[in-house]
């Protein structure tokens, strides 16, 4: 057991289990993070040894030259060069945890630097067009609101403060001739949120957007300054492009209703879209004619989902992207922005376990309490496993944003329980997630909240009437908003499941609003409640799985990183000590330098992580040390 992690109730980890699960382990991912501003060259973040790290890619298929050999794990969001190449910032929170920090990589000496007081949070950078300097949010003021500062990464002490406002603000892009920022204001959860412009030179703001209900996100000046494209859900159920102008503040839809989109980046020269449609269960890339819509090519690229938003060359030549399939964790491609040619620039490693092996995910739906239909996806075993198969469910986390839902993607490690213990993976998207429109993310907010657990007491029915699976071998398991509904439904339903395994899950709703960030607490409220309302704090109270644990007689495992700021970890503590006076069998794990984000954080952790699942499923699930290989 590493050094770093408090552990508590756990047998000792058997050597057969690091063995058997290795060949599940050995895969890497390519993320793009940028583009060079002169050169045909890239910057994608890999890991090779304990965290991922900055590599340069110099042309497709040509090998990965790291540049970064940071401790600590680097952010993928915001990594872009300076206008002139000469530098790049990235971020990182020493010593782990979420309170990450501005490092500046200078190309010539290949040497980084942190550049930041190390005391509070800083976002996501955004870089200026000409001068060099970058803008961002951080809550360096008072620790709770989010403030938007500018500085020149060359000169840390020339940061300055272009906004002091309240609550939580981000910035989304600089003008074309850099005198002003688009920047985005959190109003109410992932529900509702603002497009301002903001004067850099006097802090001057305007409301650019309707003061309504609806989000906007991946909002981008047009290069001719004259209007801003942004992807909102406004007026609908999906997400759509649209396009504001800036002369009169009017918005127009540019995508239809019936077609999602995911994200729009628009061509440095203005002429072209490039668009990423959700399909549901894939993402769709298309370049289209800025003007018209029209499709200008449909690239060819492997079946999977885009990860991240698309770049731009600095000369418009080609969009970069991450896709992550079924068959690859992540990878980079290029298309040409003329023709749609599509270019691999990374391979890579999955190690010597074959994906291929593993048949496709089924789109699977049933019929809740109230009668609505929730989808999900089910992972079988191969054929090889005979019988009724023993069923793991995995709640994603959330239960807000853009990433609060589950498609098909690589399984990694989680292929061992399909591939060598015979286990179904099932993933719900239970009523809130994101991706089926905005009346059903709505479905969960406040006192509707018990919805979502009874939509897994549904699937629990539904996977009664399967011939084969066996409702008499059911964990669930779930991290984040996940692992608050793991508990949840380890009390609700207790008598129906074996085991449960909550990570970074929330068990006391009025403990969490006293204790979590306290940027991150008034948005919370539109999602979950507000608990100084009297009735709510009761409803809270109630739903609470600390309340409740009275009915939890499962055996639970719970795993927290000591440094999460969102969920803070006197959640986990608190949940074990109740479960463990209320007798049930507990496993405890603290990772003492993780936070929420990239839990569990390190290779080190993310091993012993994984050793321990196995075996709480062995034990709890299967009942019975299994080795790989062994068909149950």
């Amino acid at each position: 057991m590493p050094p770093n992690i408090k552990a508590e109730g756990l047998p000792p980890i058997p050597a057969s289990i690091p063995d058997a699960v290795a060949p599940y382990g050995q895969f890497r991912q390519a993320i793009l993070l940028g583009w060079h501003p002169t050169k045909r060259a890239m910057l994608i973040a890999t890991a090779f040894g304990n965290t991922p790290q900055i590599h340069s890619v110099a042309g497709p298929g040509m090998d990965r030259r790291q540049l970064t050999f940071h401790k600590d794990p680097i952010s993928t969001a915001g990594v872009f060069y300076a206008p002139d190449g000469s530098h790049f910032v990235f971020r990182s929170a020493p010593s782990g945890g979420d309170m990450t920090q501005f490092f500046r990589y200078d190309v010539a000496t290949g040497k980084s630097v942190m550049i930041t007081d190390g005391k509070q949070r800083y976002g996501v950078p955004a870089w200026s067009n000409k001068s060099g300097v970058i803008a961002f949010d951080s809550n360096r003021r008072n620790g709770r609101d989010q403030d938007v500062f500018v500085m020149n990464p060359l000169d840390p002490s020339s940061m300055k403060t272009v906004l002091q406002g309240e609550g939580r603000w981000t910035v989304a892009d600089w003008s074309p001739d850099d005198s002003e920022l688009l920047i985005v204001q959190l109003v109410a959860s992932g529900q509702q949120n603002l497009l301002w412009r903001l004067k850099v030179a006097t802090g001057e703001k305007t409301l650019f957007t309707p003061m309504e209900p609806a989000s906007w996100r991946v909002a981008q000046y047009a290069p001719d300054g004259r209007s801003v494209y942004a992807v909102s859900n406004r007026g609908g159920e999906t997400p759509r492009v649209w396009r504001g102008d800036l002369a009169t503040g009017a918005w127009q839809a540019l995508t239809a209703e019936d077609e999602p989109v995911e994200s729009c980046v628009v061509s440095p020269d203005g002429r072209t879209l490039a668009v990423v449609f959700d399909s549901t269960t894939a993402s769709r890339f298309e370049l289209l004619d800025a003007k018209t819509m029209a499709v200008r090519a449909a690239p060819k690229l492997p079946a999977g989902q885009v990860v991240g938003i698309p770049q731009w060359q600095r000369s418009g030549a080609e969009v970069g992207l991450t896709i992550n399939s079924m068959r690859t964790f992540g990878d980079v491609y290029s298309v040409n922005g003329r023709t749609g040619a599509v270019e691999r620039w990374t391979s890579s490693e999955l190690g010597p376990f074959n994906p291929e092996s593993l048949p496709e995910p089924e789109l699977i739906k049933w019929k809740s309490f109230d009668g609505l239909m929730i989808p999900g996806l089910l992972y079988r075993p191969p054929a090889r496993f005979t019988g009724k198969r023993p069923v793991i469910i995995s709640i994603h986390g959330g239960p807000d944003g853009t990433t609060a839902r589950e498609r098909p993607r690589f399984q990694g490690r989680t292929a061992y329980f399909m591939n060598e213990l015979g286990v179904a993976i099932l993933y719900p998207n239970v009523r809130g997630s994101y991706g089926f429109g905005k009346a059903f993310e709505k479905l969960d907010n406040g006192v509707l909240r018990e919805g979502a657990i009874k939509d897994i007491g549904a699937l629990l029915d539904w996977i009664a009437e399967q011939p084969y699976l066996d409702k008499d071998r059911v964990m669930v398991t779930g991290a984040s908003y996940g692992g608050f509904m793991t508990y949840a439904v380890a009390e609700a339903y207790g008598d129906r499941i074996r085991c449960a395994y909550a990570a970074a899950g929330i068990s006391n709703f009025i403990s969490y609003f006293e204790d979590t960030d306290a940027g991150r607490r008034d948005n919370r409220k539109t999602e979950y409640g507000d608990p100084k309302d009297p009735a709510m704090r009761e409803f809270l109270t109630r739903l609470s799985p600390v309340t409740q644990v009275a009915k939890l007689h499962v055996p639970l495992m719970i795993a927290h990183g000591r440094k999460d700021e969102r969920v803070p970890v006197g959640q986990a503590e608190e949940m074990y000590r109740a479960a463990k006076a209320n007798g049930a069998p507990v496993w405890l794990i603290i990772y003492e330098d993780a936070g929420h984000d990239r839990f569990p954080v390190t290779v080190a952790n993310n091993n012993f992580h994984f050793y321990t699942y196995i075996l709480f499923a062995q034990t709890y699930l299967l009942n019975a040390p299994t080795t790989a290989g062994t068909e149950r």
